[in-house]
């Protein structure tokens, strides 16, 4: 099936071939800088899942998480080099740990990781969206259009595993007034 996505991105690609860039916005440096602060915080919070569950499908999750926070804060981090944009203090890695030894009382249960995951991702996808809205040169737009892409598609994942173990959240379901009863 072809990438939508992909096929966007390269259209608008050979449209801004050309295009003189424009200094960044202060909207769009904002949000460079508020998303790569957040990243950095979401990976160790992965870090942190991955330390503290025994659950193999999460852990592999959570270590997939790691590895997309990781790479759009190299991608992001180099954007924002590049176009002389100060970098935020970022946390530092989490050291691996025995999920077996962290104590009860402070250990999350691998439904509360899964949904702190799909959270994140839901955050992660709203603020893509938004960024894409704000942004006005054509590489930024690519940018966050590449970002969301790999959060809808992680949040697929994460969201088929949650489906699977019984740990995403439903609310009630709606019957409007006067609907067929089942």
């Amino acid at each position: 099936m072809p990438d939508v996505l992909e096929a966007v991105k390269n259209v608008l690609q050979s449209l801004m071939d050309d295009e003189p860039k424009s200094p960044l916005h202060v909207g769009e440096v904002m949000s460079f800088w508020s998303f790569l602060s957040e990243m950095a915080e979401e990976q160790v919070h992965s870090e942190a899942g991955i330390n503290s569950t025994t659950d193999p499908e999460l852990k592999q999750a959570f270590h997939a998480s790691v590895k997309m926070f990781k790479s759009q804060i190299e991608r992001l981090t180099e954007f924002m080099r590049l176009e002389g944009v100060p970098l935020p203090p970022l946390s530092e890695s989490k050291p691996i740990s025995d999920p077996n030894m962290v104590p009860l009382g402070v250990k999350l249960t691998d439904d509360e990781l899964a949904n702190s995951i799909g959270i994140k991702i839901y955050l992660g996808i709203s603020f893509c969206a938004t960024a894409i809205i704000e942004s006005i040169r054509t590489d930024v737009s690519l940018l966050w259009i590449e970002f969301l892409q790999e959060y809808m598609t992680f949040g697929v994942t994460i969201k088929a595993l949650m489906k699977k173990r019984g740990w995403l959240k439903v609310p009630p379901f709606y019957y409007p007034p006067g609907a067929p009863s089942k």
